[in-house]
C-alpha cells in the first residue's frame, strides 16, 4: 500500500493552522508544512487554486484532495486516521465537544482581535468582554485535567493554539489570564508539556512582535 501524501499550507503564527499540526502529530501522520511566506501580499497559486472561497490557511492535502477550515480539517483528520480518538467515543459527549470547539471558533479570535486594535475607554470593555469568554471556558474546563477529561482531546486541540496569542493580548490589555484564571491557565501549562503541542508553538514574544507589526500595517498604533 502506497504511503499517504499529506501537505498542509501552513503559516507560522496562524492558530487555525497549529490546530491541524497538533491533530496531525498527535496521530502520528508524517506531513510536510508549506509555509506560506505572505499571505498579505503575495499568496501561492496552490493556495488560491486549494482554497478559493476563503483564499486562506490552513489548506490540509491529502492525497492530492483539499479540506479547508481548521475545525473541519481537525475532524477529518480523527476520520482518515482513527486511533488514538481525539472526539470522544460517546456521541453526547462528541456534540458537547463539537459545540465547544464552535464557541471557541465565535468567540476566542475575535475578541482577543479586538483588544489589540482597541483603546482608552474601549479596551476596557473588550478586555472584560474577552475575561468573559475565558471564564466560560475555565468553567466548562472545571477540575478536569483537560476539556475531555483526563486525556487531551478535540477541544484542547481547537483550543491551545489560540493561547499563544494571550501573551500579545495582555501586553496590549494590560492585564493577566493566570490572575483571573488560575486553573484555565494550569491547563494551558499542562498542555504545553505535551510534545505534540510544545513543538509547534511559536515563541509568545514573536508572536507580540508579529502583532505590533500588524498594527502598524493597518494603522492601528
Amino acid at each position: 500500500m502506497s504511503k499517504d501524501e499529506v501537505i498542509l499550507l501552513d503559516f507560522w503564527v496562524s492558530p487555525f493552522s497549529i490546530r491541524a499540526k497538533i491533530a496531525l502529530a498527535e496521530k502520528g501522520v508524517e506531513f510536510e508544512a508549506r509555509e506560506e511566506a505572505d499571505l498579505l501580499n503575495n499568496k501561492s497559486e496552490l493556495l488560491l487554486k486549494s482554497n478559493p472561497i476563503h483564499k486562506k490557511v490552513p489548506v490540509l492535502l491529502h492525497n492530492g484532495k483539499a479540506i479547508c477550515e481548521s475545525t473541519v480539517i481537525v475532524g477529518y483528520i480523527d476520520e482518515a486516521w482513527p486511533s488514538p480518538g481525539l472526539l470522544p467515543s460517546c456521541p453526547y459527549e462528541r456534540s458537547a465537544a463539537r459545540f465547544w470547539a464552535d464557541y471557541i471558533d465565535k468567540k476566542v479570535y475575535d475578541a482577543g482581535f479586538n483588544i489589540w486594535k482597541s483603546k482608552g475607554e474601549e479596551l476596557k470593555v473588550v478586555n472584560k468582554e474577552f475575561m468573559e469568554i475565558v471564564k466560560v471556558l475555565e468553567g466548562v474546563l472545571g477540575e478536569k485535567k483537560f476539556f475531555g477529561g483526563d486525556h487531551f482531546g478535540f477541544v484542547d486541540t481547537i483550543l491551545i493554539p489560540h493561547t499563544f496569542w494571550f501573551y500579545g493580548y495582555e501586553q496590549f490589555g494590560g492585564f493577566k489570564v493566570e490572575d483571573e484564571c488560575p486553573k484555565f491557565s494550569a491547563w494551558m501549562k499542562r498542555c504545553m508539556e505535551k510534545e505534540n503541542v510544545a513543538k509547534f508553538i511559536p515563541d509568545s514574544t514573536k508572536v507580540y512582535e508579529f502583532l505590533c507589526a500588524i498594527k502598524k500595517v493597518f494603522g492601528l498604533e
